[in-house]
């Protein structure tokens, strides 16, 4: 099978690269072995300063819909955090002290939501906060099995009863002007955060959970959805096993499914994550990726891949593979002359790039575009 280009990985950096080739009129195929840092998303683009508008058209045209605001968003355990780009149905705020009263409602038997821990951390901005535990019949098929408790489980019977929990925060509400609910709306009807909005006579937060991200994977299942609609092929639940390579260029790639079937292309783009998704493994010697066996910069002592305090930054979440100024993957130091390496697999050797979303889309843009420019030549 042959492509204008093949790209690893099904991750934001992936679909944002795949979206914008399937648009010029390339053909692409995308390899994703399934889950990757999108079920983490915090619903905010890090290290993205300002809308570009390159940015908010394509993922317009996917259906995700973008804000903008300099301030700072609340993180699951009660913390804030600085954001300025977001989806939809996360608040950003201009500062911390944002409510004067907050009414938190959990559900009760989800075990991935902290209502306490917000309390005191709102509680520590000047905010009053009362927590209710909503009891309701349709989670009791799910409590009977506590695996089935999860984000992506509880969302989809959300989907389904908003309208009575709506009802019961209405009758629950006195003098709060906030109400904060779990981040577990509008997976399978991305409308749901907004009509409960509108239904509720108060501001409505949605507060993050632990993962998976609901909003992530419903930003994940809006960007496929139309890469495919633009004749894009997404090869879920594969994982590329071998690339065939001959002075410096990579002519094929095989899958674990697809066997002796080679994905042939002439471009290709790593987009494979970071540890998470085995874009970057490591053994007790040393830090590799794995398909091409890149160059990687990482520190050659393994005490120093990590810091003994847990809550310090991890010195290894740094490293990536080397590119050249193109975004070109390097291997014994010399560039491929047609394989990119894009988002977290980089790691922090592009920081020009940003971190985390802000690397992933403006790496992939970068990408696509030295592909383009190198097909019209």
């Amino acid at each position: 099978m042959r492509f204008d280009t093949v790209i690893i990985g099904g991750g934001l950096a992936g679909l944002t690269a795949g979206l914008s080739l399937q648009k010029a009129g390339r053909s692409c195929a995308i390899v994703s072995t399934g889950q990757n840092a999108l079920h983490f998303f915090s619903g905010t683009f890090e290290s993205i300063e300002e809308v570009p508008e390159r940015m908010a058209g394509l993922f317009s045209e996917a259906g995700v819909r973008l804000h903008y605001q300099n301030g700072v968003r609340l993180m699951p355990l009660g913390s804030f955090r600085p954001a300025a780009l977001a989806l939809d149905d996360v608040d950003i705020f201009p500062q911390p002290a944002f409510s004067r009263k907050a009414l938190i409602v959990s559900i009760a038997g989800y075990q991935d939501f902290f209502p306490a821990f917000l309390a005191e951390g709102l509680e520590k901005q000047g905010t009053q906060c009362r927590i209710h535990l909503l009891q309701l019949p349709e989670m009791a098929q799910l409590m009977q099995s506590p695996s089935e408790m999860r984000s992506v489980q509880i969302a989809r019977t959300m989907d389904r009863v908003w309208e009575k929990i709506v009802r019961e925060i209405r009758l629950l509400l006195k003098d709060e002007d906030t109400v904060i609910l779990p981040q577990v709306f509008g997976l399978q009807d991305t409308t749901v955060p907004g009509r409960i909005r509108e239904s509720i006579p108060a501001r409505v937060v949605f507060s993050g959970t632990l993962p998976p991200s609901v909003p992530g994977i419903r930003t994940q299942q809006q960007l496929k959805r139309r890469y495919e609609v633009l004749g894009g092929n997404y090869l879920s639940g594969d994982e590329v096993i071998q690339a065939h390579v001959h002075e410096g260029i990579v002519h094929s790639v095989v899958t674990r499914n697809l066997d002796s079937h080679y994905l042939e292309a002439d471009h290709f783009i790593l987009a494979s994550g970071a540890y998470f998704s085995k874009g970057l493994r490591s053994n007790p010697t040393r830090i590799f990726e794995p398909v091409f066996d890149l160059d990687v910069e990482a520190a050659e002592d393994r005490n120093a891949w990590y810091d003994a305090d847990f809550a310090a930054g991890q010195p290894y979440m740094q490293f990536g593979v080397r590119t050249d100024s193109a975004l070109r993957a390097l291997r014994q130091g010399e560039a491929f002359k047609n394989l990119y390496a894009i988002g977290s697999v980089l790691g922090a050797t592009r920081p020009e790039f940003g971190s985390g979303a802000g690397l992933a889309i403006r790496s992939a843009f970068a990408a696509t575009d030295q592909i383009l420019q190198s097909s019209q030549k």
